[in-house]
C-alpha cells in the first residue's frame, strides 16, 4: 500500500487535465508526471482512422505509462516524495474499451494486468468532466495539429466512456478518495478562485490523510 501522497488528475480530451496538474505541483511542490501525447507515431493516424490504427495506438501508450509509472515508483514515491500525474492509467482501458474490436480487447487486458499488477496505485484523484461544448471549445483553442481530426462523437462518447467508469471505479474502490469537479462550472485557469476551492478541497483531504493514510 502506497503512504506516500499520489494524486492523478482524469477526464475527458481537452478537459484540463495538464493545466490543473501544473498547478497542483506548483502549489504544494510535488514532482509532476505528464503523460506522453505528440510522441505517439500513431496518434494522428489513429484520429483519421480509428479501426486501422487503435492497437498499435493503445499499446504504445501503454507502454509508455508503464515505463513512466516504474520510473515514478523507483525514484520518488518508494523515497516518500509524493507525485500529482496528468493521468491514471486505467484510462487505457477507457479508451481500449471505445476502440478496440473485442479480440483485440482481450489481449490487450491481459497484457494491462500484467504490466500493471504490481504498478504504484493513487491515493487520490481528481475527476474533471465538461459538457461537449465546452472540451470542443478548449481542444480548438490550444491548436494542437494532431487533435484537429477529433470526430465530436467520438469525443461525446467518449465523455460517457469516463462517466460510467469512474461510477463503477468509485464503487469498486471504496479506499481511494476520489475529488470531481464540473468543467463548465469553474474554469481555473482564468478564475483563481476555482483553483483555490479545487487546492482548498485537496489540502483538507491531505490532512486527512486521504483514505489511505
Amino acid at each position: 500500500m502506497n503512504h506516500t501522497p499520489f494524486i492523478t488528475v482524469e477526464g475527458p480530451i481537452g478537459v484540463g487535465k495538464t493545466t490543473l496538474s501544473r498547478a497542483i505541483s506548483e502549489h504544494f511542490q510535488y514532482k509532476i508526471l505528464r503523460e506522453i501525447v505528440d510522441e505517439n507515431p500513431f496518434l494522428g493516424k489513429f484520429y483519421e482512422n480509428i479501426d486501422e490504427w487503435s492497437f498499435q495506438t493503445e499499446m504504445f501508450f501503454l507502454c509508455n505509462r508503464y515505463k513512466q509509472l516504474e520510473d515514478i515508483e523507483t525514484k520518488f514515491l518508494s523515497n516518500q516524495m509524493p507525485v500529482v500525474a496528468d493521468y491514471h492509467i486505467f484510462k487505457n482501458l477507457i479508451f481500449a474499451q471505445r476502440s478496440l474490436k473485442n479480440a483485440q480487447y482481450d489481449k490487450y487486458l491481459n497484457i494491462f494486468n500484467i504490466l500493471t499488477e504490481d504498478m504504484p496505485a493513487p491515493n487520490m484523484v481528481i475527476y474533471l468532466n465538461a459538457s461537449l461544448d465546452t472540451l470542443l471549445a478548449r481542444i480548438q483553442k490550444r491548436g494542437r495539429e494532431i487533435e484537429k481530426n477529433i470526430s465530436p462523437l467520438y469525443l461525446e462518447q467518449l465523455t460517457i466512456d469516463y462517466q460510467n467508469f469512474m461510477e463503477q471505479f468509485i464503487e469498486k474502490h471504496p479506499e481511494v478518495t476520489v475529488l470531481q469537479f464540473n468543467g463548465d462550472e469553474m474554469d481555473f485557469v482564468k478564475n483563481k478562485h476555482d483553483l483555490q476551492t479545487i487546492i482548498n478541497q485537496i489540502e483538507d483531504q491531505l490532512h486527512k490523510g486521504v483514505k489511505q493514510l
